[in-house]
């Protein structure tokens, strides 16, 4: 996705600086082309030399700085470009793009640029939130350049709270998230990711192995192709994609309800959740003491989310559900299709080797009413890329 994108990194005066030499790393070894741009006060930061080495382009600091066929290095940049983060975005920086001020290599390469413009705001608490610098990242906003919301935490000042830049891997997804096509802009796509957990007392639960990693990959492909996206989540340790709506489940009673809230406003809805099939009958109030004998636990049903949404969807609604088995996958898989009266299932085979629970990867195999789709092993993010791919092709509306 990102090999021979031409992505332009502005740096300016902030602590926050060494953070972008990581980012610059990450961006090179997926084959992009990175030219970092520096204010004159960042260069008291880190060094351009730095910068030079990772990207194995010059760093540009100086306006007037041209290349070796004369052209005027801001320009010929601005038509070269893919995507502009300037990060960290000082508030003078902020100041400058949001009125059109061009002073430096950095404000005039951002001025000439017709590419999409994103800011990573890094500041003091105070300095962020005075109004002047608020008044500005919503005219930054207006003129469709994107700001990315500051995290929260111990600041170089030395004070607690809002202005610390996100991490390189954040930047990074809001670089990925710019530079992706967006053939689902417009749609609102509901995915359910993770394990449920069914409570025997208040220590203990039934639960299973999932680790929410397919789901959230189904969530961030649908995101990145400009879906409006919510994802409906057991408990992972897994971070929620950028961009995406989350809404934390603990129960398989739980995801249901979630489900049902907002089912009918979806156009496409992945369930890639594990969901408990069995809750206990009874649940204890207190813990459950091990005597000497046995012990046995009365289970009951949980509600069918699948089969609910089959038997409540509204016409032009493409359903889609994750079927995992260790034997007859494609038998059981087709007749659960069938049965829940749903588009698609998404089929894998526990047993084989690479797919399954906490992998990195996934083997799986695309049923509809007409077609079987075997997929090769591959990564679980361009298995959900690949997902989307053949549910915009079976879509109908």
């Amino acid at each position: 996705m990102l090999k021979g994108k031409k992505i332009l990194l502005g740096v300016t005066g902030s602590i926050a600086a060494y953070k972008i030499a990581a980012l610059a790393s990450m961006l090179k070894k997926q084959d992009a082309d990175v030219t970092v741009l520096m204010t004159k006060n960042a260069v008291n930061f880190i060094n351009p030399i730095t910068f030079e080495t990772l990207t194995g382009n010059k760093c540009l600091v100086d306006t007037f700085d041209r290349n070796f066929e004369f052209q005027v290095e801001h320009v010929s940049l601005a038509k070269l470009a893919d995507v502009f983060l300037v990060a960290p975005a000082s508030a003078d920086v902020i100041a400058k793009a949001a009125h059109g001020i061009a002073d430096d290599m950095l404000t005039t390469t951002l001025l000439a640029c017709t590419c999409p413009k994103i800011f990573a705001p890094a500041m003091n608490t105070r300095m962020y939130r005075n109004p002047i610098v608020q008044d500005n990242m919503k005219t930054l906003a207006r003129y469709d350049m994107e700001v990315i919301a500051p995290a929260e935490g111990y600041l170089a000042c030395g004070d607690v709270g809002e202005g610390k830049m996100p991490e390189p891997e954040t930047l990074f997804e809001y670089l990925v998230k710019a530079l992706t096509p967006k053939d689902m802009a417009g749609l609102k796509v509901l995915v359910t990711a993770g394990p449920t957990r069914e409570k025997i007392d208040p220590v203990r639960y039934i639960s299973n192995h999932s680790t929410g990693k397919m789901g959230y990959a189904v969530a961030r492909a649908a995101m990145l192709r400009g879906a409006e996206v919510t994802l409906v989540s057991g408990k992972t340790d897994l971070q929620p994609p950028i961009g995406v709506r989350t809404v934390p489940v603990v129960s398989a009673a739980d995801m249901a309800q979630a489900v049902r809230d907002i089912a009918d406003a979806q156009d496409i809805i992945v369930k890639a959740a594990a969901v408990a099939d069995y809750r206990p009958a009874q649940t204890a109030d207190e813990k459950m003491k091990k005597g000497d004998g046995e012990l046995s636990i009365a289970l009951t049903r949980t509600e069918d989310i699948l089969a609910w949404l089959g038997a409540h969807r509204r016409p032009g609604q493409f359903l889609c559900g994750f079927s995992m088995e260790t034997e007859h996958m494609l038998e059981n898989s087709r007749a659960k299709l069938e049965k829940k009266n749903i588009d698609m299932i998404v089929a894998n085979n526990l047993r084989q080797a690479g797919a399954g629970f906490g992998t990195d990867t996934n083997v799986v195999t695309f049923l509809t009413r007409g077609e079987t789709t075997e997929l090769p092993l591959m990564g679980k993010d361009e298995v959900a890329d690949r997902l989307f791919d053949y549910i915009l092709a079976h879509r109908t509306v």
